[in-house]
């Protein structure tokens, strides 16, 4: 059976079927599209006519071809076409008609990361073998931190066609330049892959780092064409032209085929209406997949998060339905249920800390068919050979408009349908994607934005270029003018990091500067993750299983954290952050871990503020320290807390910006009168000393959950029904309400049981909110709500921060949208139709307590 006719069955099948099809808030159907095509130009190299002849290109469409008229025109260029259009060949033509032209000439391709270089290595080798007797090319060199040492020298001699990605460029290249002269005298062409992730932070050292390159390219004589390739972005050109800081012209007029799509929006049904909770987004999204594996159909899963990615990968090897298979899987008996091990073999996961032999072999699989189903992060986004899938699934909307449309266009081979379905999860950004379709397909794509000239960043790389090559007198810096650069140079040179002499800036530091710069992280070193079984040496080194960044090791490899690797679960025995290395040892277990945090804001300098409805609003730098200070066990299927343990980890500082609102004592005092304001501490009235007393010696001053004597600290008083559940003090202080815990137990109960304010349901609705009007992704912003703030003197406040150090602008372009992202929330609360808070509004209540819709709602009222 075709996927095509696989695809058109299932979905006649789930239209019919109650349980999935009133699920189905949205179908769109985008009909087949025919190529457009046009002969190949005239001019071009006939060996590489013959050469896409043997792969059986004879043609070029049409936005390829008017690609190649633009280069040959001398122009930089931006390629911003559909998923699978052929993006590649729109530089890969040009650059080796180039190199068989002149002997000389030399080429730079940059990837964000190694695996999309080696893929695209192996896809000029293909090209290459096309090449008739005599026809000769350079090979294509990867050279990354992949590279063998021994191998490096020779390369740095010989190569002409350099594959690489912007860190090694930043930091083993360009630092180098000397050792690399012919190369850098004979640069012809930079092609930067996948451009549109050079956004936000990485993206505002990248175009630091093409900075430096075009300027010990243009010492070498040098001035190479830059070619962009890019998914759909509302801002191609724009943002191009930002990045290289050059005009470049835009090729977006797709001329590639592809065959009928059908994209659904799932919403899953909803388990308790007056808590308005729905069935996880993540099981829902292998329950569809089950289906489409049954029907023989290849499949990708799209999670938002690593940890998500190992959940559904273990809930879905576990379906009884995957071991069911209307087709058997390649190299099993028709009718044979699949074993455990072909199971494994034939659903896997992909993410970053996969080692990279083992992101390879999956890639092999999916593009040769063995692997049927894939899940995995935005790693497999990007433009890596996988071949066409039959149908991709997004667990949960992944932040960006132009990223979902990235995701699903993963699936289609040439002609075939294709399905694509958006699960929505129950926050609130997905709900409202749902209950509006409209605003998902009607809406253009985000605009990319980045900022070279962000204070820290500029200046690390100023410090970097002027390592490589001393600053003029009178020298720009990309779109820097002279007499700006020349306000940082003196800077440095009063740091004592440059020395100005006989007009020129020279580097004085006995550093190495690039080596002190990640382009992506803030954080040293990755941590790396060794494997040992039970009995071993930890001494003896053990078997490396995979990396983890520093900044994520606190909360996913803390001590005794349960860490899932390819569905997998190893018991986090021990982390040293100093040494970079978390020892592990594989265990079975019914439960994984997540961590709790403790976060608090320190104001630095307030840049702007002014008086708003309700309260104020401000924005400027803060000081944001973040601590993790416990782990929960949750059990797997029913996701019952199973137990709290405390954490003594550092701490993890970050200065950045921030925007905040804070409610004034009138709106304050007004939401008091009306019973409206629930964000205060709790007045537990003037007999709780004495009955806290009672309560602690009725109870033999023994925990009463665990045992424990009291020693040194007093135990705590705990009421088992939330305190603001009750109208009155008396009636939540009835004995029978009380119990005497220790600390330790007590903080297991308060998580456990947890009461929304409405100041912490404001919080949540806004960071939900704001990703859209910003158009960032939601993990560029943090979120804090507290009743008594240091920001503003004791005043209720909800503060909104870049997660980037230093801050991407984000922070003040809140403080302008205030008038619009407050009206937006009010509307999204009040359409809700749970009875008092829920994940797609206000965010979840406790079990047994309070979501806050009320209050919150009474706040928006108040502010908006």
């Amino acid at each position: 059976m075709s996927p095509s006719t696989a695809i058109t069955r299932l979905l006649g099948s789930w239209r019919a079927d109650p349980a999935v099809g009133d699920c189905i808030q949205h179908w769109q159907t985008f009909p087949a599209r025919p190529p457009r095509t046009r002969p190949f130009p005239p001019e071009l190299a006939p060996v590489l006519v013959e050469a896409l002849g043997r792969q059986g290109i004879s043609a070029l469409y049409t936005h390829q071809y008017t690609a190649w008229e633009r280069l040959q025109a001398g122009e930089h260029l931006m390629v911003a076409t559909g998923t699978a259009s052929g993006k590649s060949l729109c530089y890969n033509l040009p650059v080796l008609d180039g190199l068989l032209r002149d002997p000389q000439a030399s080429a730079l391709y940059l990837f964000p990361t190694r695996a999309l270089a080696q893929d695209q290595s192996a896809a000029l080798q293909r090209l290459m073998s096309g090449l008739p007797a005599g026809a000769t090319l350079p090979p294509p060199v990867i050279y990354d931190g992949d590279t063998p040492a021994h191998q490096r020298a020779a390369l740095r001699r010989s190569a002409r066609l350099l594959l690489s990605n912007p860190d090694m460029l930043h930091i083993g290249i360009l630092p180098h330049h000397t050792t690399w002269a012919s190369f850098f005298r004979g640069l012809r062409y930079v092609i930067l892959d996948e451009a549109h992730t050079y956004r936000g932070v990485f993206g505002s050292h990248v175009a630091n780092v093409l900075r430096r390159l075009r300027r010990l390219a243009a010492f070498y004589g040098a001035s190479p064409q830059f070619i962009l390739a890019s998914a759909t972005l509302a801002n191609p050109q724009e943002f191009a032209a930002r990045l290289v800081e050059a005009p470049v012209t835009l090729v977006d007029d797709d001329g590639a085929g592809r065959g009928p799509q059908t994209f659904l929006i799932y919403n899953p049904p909803v388990t308790d209406p007056q808590l308005g909770l729905r069935r996880s987004a993540l099981q829902e999204a292998v329950r569809l997949a089950d289906d489409l594996l049954a029907a023989g159909v290849q499949t990708i899963l799209f999670a938002r998060t690593r940890r998500s990615v190992e959940l559904m990968l273990a809930y879905l090897r576990a379906s009884p339905g995957v071991s069911r298979p209307a087709s058997p899987f390649p190299g099993e008996a028709a009718g044979q249920a699949p074993t455990s091990v072909a199971r494994s073999e034939t659903i896997r996961g992909y993410r970053s800390g996969y080692l990279p032999e083992e992101r390879r072999q999956i890639e092999r699989g999916l593009r040769q068919g063995q692997v049927r189903a894939v899940v995995a992060t935005s790693a497999l986004e990007l433009g890596i050979d996988i071949g066409g899938m039959g149908a991709a699934i997004l667990a949960g909307y992944p932040g960006t408009i132009a990223a979902a449309r990235q995701q699903a266009g993963r699936a289609g081979r040439g002609q075939d349908a294709a399905l694509a379905i958006l699960v929505a999860s129950a926050d609130p950004l997905d709900q409202f994607l749902a209950a509006h379709p409209e605003y998902f397909f009607g809406r253009s794509p985000e605009h990319a934005l980045v900022n070279p000239d962000h204070l820290l960043i500029l200046l690390e790389h100023l410090r970097c270029a002027a390592f490589e090559l001393p600053f003029q007198v009178g020298e720009a810096f990309g779109s820097l003018p002279p007499e700006r650069l020349a306000e940082f140079l003196d800077y440095l040179a009063a740091e004592g990091q440059l020395h100005r002499s006989g007009g020129k800036y020279f580097w004085m530091a006995d550093r190495y500067p690039a080596g002190g710069v990640p382009l992506r992280s803030v954080s040293a070193g990755p941590v790396q993750l060794h494997v040992h079984q039970p009995g071993d040496d930890p001494a003896a080194g053990g078997q490396r299983i995979g990396l983890v960044d520093r900044a994520s090791a606190v909360w996913m490899v803390h001590p005794q954290a349960i860490y899932l690797h390819e569905a997998q679960s190893y018991l986090v025995e021990s982390l040293d952050l100093e040494q970079g290395l978390a020892h592990l040892r594989p265990v079975a277990s019914d439960y994984y871990t997540m961590t709790s945090n403790d976060t608090s804001l320190a104001l630095l300098q307030q840049q702007a503020a002014a008086p708003a409805r309700g309260g104020l609003k401000a924005w400027g730098d803060l000081q944001v320290t973040t601590r993790v200070t416990g782990f929960r066990k949750i059990r797997w299927q029913t996701h019952e807390v199973l137990g709290v343990e405390p954490l003594d980890l550092p701490p993890a500082e970050l200065l950045t910006t921030g925007y905040w609102l804070a409610l004034n004592e009138n709106t304050v005092a007004q939401l008091r009168e009306s019973g409206m304001w629930n964000s205060a501490p709790n007045d537990y009235g003037p007999k709780w000393p004495a009955l806290r007393e009672q309560v602690r010696r009725r109870d033999g001053y023994r925990c009463q959950a665990c045992g424990a004597a009291e020693a040194g600290r007093t135990h705590d008083v705990h009421h088992k029904i939330p305190f603001r559940a009750f109208a009155a003090p008396e009636m939540a202080n009835r004995l029978e309400n009380l119990v005497t815990l220790c600390p330790a137990c007590h903080r297991r109960a308060e998580t456990a049981v947890r009461v929304r304010t409405g100041l912490g349901g404001l919080a949540y609705v806004l960071s939900q909110l704001a990703p859209f009007f910003l158009m960032c992704d939601p993990g560029d912003l943090g979120v804090h709500a507290d009743p008594e703030s240091p920001l503003t003197g004791g005043q209720p406040v909800v503060a909104l921060y870049d997660q980037a150090p230093a801050g991407l602008g984000f922070s003040s372009r809140l403080f302008e949208l205030h008038g619009e992202l407050l009206p937006a929330a009010r509307q999204l609360v009040a359409a809700c139709a749970c009875n008092d808070g829920c994940p797609s509004c206000t965010g979840p209540g406790g079990e047994l307590g309070a979501g806050g819709k009320r209050e919150t709602l009474a706040i928006l009222e108040a502010l908006a």
